[in-house]
């Protein structure tokens, strides 16, 4: 012990040794620059979103069950209408069954209607005779084979003959036929068609003469069918074929009302 005390160089030269381990104050500077730069982001103000911050807003905008779902529920939809789609092979042949079945409807229809002819009416009409003998009003229409307004009216004559058939009886005497000169006469027939309107007695309400609207031939038989003292139009005329111009021939059946 009184060996090293007496040697006091030694104690010096160990203490730089010792004072090395111990930083001084410059070298401890970097490491609370250090500490300071790991706590900036804690106590200062950022200029720039946390990337953290925006990858969290991003998930939220495509959770199920969010506001913006309706949205793009939305956006989808639109795209799925889309503009239409033109028709394929199948709708095309459809669309052109539909319409040759609408074309053949419509076609039979107007045959019903236009396809009624003048013998058709000649044919379905009583005998003159029988008409006056059954206690029925009678309606006698006076035509010929070629007058146009005859033709043309033979459809609504139809109709009226089948709403009031079993009623009211229906003749069709030809102007043509000798047969009927008699009654030419007698009804005063000038022009035709030319329609006689007589009650169940056979007496004569009135007559209609050549194109007239069809309610005047409705009412007045409907007015019959009724047993009413008079008709609505007792007296009417309107465009007609000349009766003069009638083709006179004799049937080979005397019971023929043509």
């Amino acid at each position: 012990m009184a060996r090293v005390a007496s040697n006091p160089v030694g104690l010096h030269r160990f203490r730089p040794c010792f004072q090395v381990a111990q930083l001084p104050q410059h070298a401890r500077t970097p490491l609370h620059f250090r500490n300071e730069h790991r706590r900036f982001p804690t106590v200062s103000c950022q200029q720039t979103p946390d990337p953290t911050e925006t990858s969290t807003t991003e998930k939220s905008i495509v959770e199920p069950g969010s506001g913006n779902d309706s949205s793009s529920q939305a956006t989808s939809s639109s795209r799925e209408s889309g503009p239409p789609q033109f028709p394929n092979k199948n709708t095309n042949k459809q669309v052109a069954l539909v319409s040759t079945l609408a074309a053949v409807a419509l076609f039979l229809s107007g045959r019903l209607d236009f396809g009624v002819s003048l013998k058709d009416l000649s044919v379905a009409a009583l005998p003159y005779e029988e008409a006056l003998s059954n206690g029925k009003p009678t309606v006698v229409e006076f035509y010929a084979d070629w007058c146009e307004v005859c033709k043309e009216l033979a459809p609504d004559v139809y109709k009226v003959e089948q709403q009031y058939k079993g009623r009211v009886n229906f003749v069709m005497l030809n102007v043509d036929n000798t047969k009927w000169e008699q009654e030419l006469d007698e009804f005063g027939v000038e022009g035709i068609p030319h329609f006689a309107f007589l009650d169940k007695k056979g007496n004569e309400e009135g007559n209609v003469v050549g194109r007239l609207p069809k309610k005047y031939l409705l009412e007045n038989v409907d007015a019959l069918a009724r047993g009413e003292a008079s008709i609505p139009h007792a007296r009417v005329v309107g465009q007609f074929s000349s009766a003069e111009a009638r083709k006179v021939h004799q049937v080979a059946d005397p019971r023929s009302h043509g």
